[in-house]
């Protein structure tokens, strides 16, 4: 049996060291996104983001038009004119419009929906992500990311940002260079804190998408509060006057 404890125990043991490795090649160092689901505006200004440089490969599945609409304030002509640009009706669902076969050649497989990426991956990660390209000449599309290094996918923000080059330390045992940190040899129409905003509004709009609800539960928690206060409050006049008698 001791052996069986022991065994046990080493395998839970590696695992977790595998676990951590894994997380390090990933990059563990996330930044905060400071996201703010009550701002209505930072949710505006994210889904015009998301849809105007994402939503030409990724899709929102889970998530229709009209919904968006009806959470972020939004009128139909508004949704239909500034975010709708698949062709889609103001019911339907946020999907791509690029083919999945086109998707497929181009990037060597489809790219995923997002609909539920902040509840997977996290928001700090989401955000940390959107920062952390950088061009490489070595990879297929040119670019590749300190956070989840290889991906096959360009920065599509590259415009507002810049074009970021890697800061390279020094050669470890394994003959690689770690990126350190960035430069930026092309500035881009932004500057690094409107980029950080326009970051953390695509971050608000995708955390939203992963869970609407939760705009509407967090106004109902509200009123739920008040409604106990003002019940418990209630309930101690009625005993006040109950037990004044007694006394």
């Amino acid at each position: 049996m001791t052996k069986n404890f022991l065994s046990r125990v080493a395998l839970l043991v590696a695992g977790a060291l595998l676990s951590v490795a894994a997380f390090a090649n990933e990059g563990g160092n996330l930044q905060q996104s400071g996201t703010d689901l009550t701002d209505k505006a930072s949710l505006q200004r994210g889904a015009a983001g998301f849809m105007n440089y994402c939503s030409g490969c990724h899709s929102l599945k889970y998530l229709r038009y009209a919904r968006i609409g009806e959470d972020l304030g939004l009128s139909e002509d508004e949704v239909m004119q500034n975010l709708n640009f698949s062709g889609g009706k103001i019911g339907d669902h946020v999907l791509s419009a690029m083919p999945p076969e086109l998707a497929k050649s181009a990037f060597g497989k489809a790219p995923p929906d997002l609909s539920v990426i902040a509840r997977v991956r996290g928001s700090d990660w989401i955000y940390t992500y959107l920062k952390s390209f950088y061009l490489d000449e070595t990879r297929p599309v040119g670019w590749n990311n300190t956070l989840f290094p290889n991906a096959s996918m360009p920065n599509p923000l590259w415009e507002l940002q810049g074009v970021q080059q890697p800061v390279y330390g020094k050669k470890t045992a394994t003959g690689d260079l770690p990126v350190e940190g960035f430069t930026i040899s092309q500035p881009g129409r932004q500057t690094a804190q409107q980029f950080d905003q326009t970051v953390r509004d695509i971050t608000a709009f995708l955390e939203y998408a992963g869970e609407p609800a939760a705009l509407k539960r967090q106004n109902v928690g509200v009123w739920a509060i008040l409604f106990l206060v003002f019940f418990a409050f209630m309930a101690w006049l009625l005993k006040h006057e109950y037990w004044r008698d007694v006394h």
